[in-house]
């Protein structure tokens, strides 16, 4: 065994594919952190941009929270749309790409990645300002804590997506037990 296998594991053939679905909670594991970060981090930044506002900043509260409401109804409505035409799935690429062509699929995917990463830095961020908060004697090693997480999902998501699941099911099923 290399350590190139060591690390990414062997490499798969394509007919070994099947083997690598995920079941509902192991993509609730993988893919869960995405949709709590966009309903839960942009709305908090938000509204925490008018701290500052102090008591001016509650007349913004409404017109804000009623924007976040409204982008979220067209964002349901828009899925509904696409899950109605491309009923055996149909990503941002897949979509971009049969109505508006090739270009406009590729700036889809590349802006889907950008989103998976800031998504990654975000969830990471924000663990380690809890953790941080918590012990704030790691204060000066916030830096280092967050590329050590980084690594190491790196290092998970390499592996391939089965075992991606199996990993980042533990946290998930910890925190269900509490």
């Amino acid at each position: 065994m290399t350590i190139t296998d060591l690390l990414f594991g062997k490499p798969l053939r394509s007919s070994d594919e099947a083997g690598e679905k995920l079941g509902p909670v192991g993509g609730l594991s993988v893919f869960g952190l995405d949709a709590l970060s966009s309903a839960a981090y942009g709305p908090e930044a938000a509204l925490t941009l008018m701290i500052p506002l102090a008591a001016a900043g509650v007349a913004y509260i409404v017109p804000i929270t009623g924007s976040i409401i409204l982008l979220l109804t067209i964002v349901y409505f828009s899925y509904r749309q696409t899950i109605a035409a491309y009923p055996n799935g149909g990503g941002s690429y897949t979509v971009a790409r049969e109505n508006l062509g090739e270009y406009p699929g590729l700036l889809a995917a590349a802006a889907l990645m950008i989103d998976y990463v800031l998504t990654a830095a975000v969830g990471i961020s924000a663990g380690v300002g809890a953790l941080v908060s918590a012990v704030p004697s790691l204060l000066p090693h916030t830096l280092v804590i967050c590329l050590v997480i980084l690594l190491l999902i790196t290092l998970v998501n390499l592996r391939g997506v089965r075992e991606t699941g199996a990993v980042f099911i533990i946290p998930l099923t910890h925190s269900l037990a509490l």
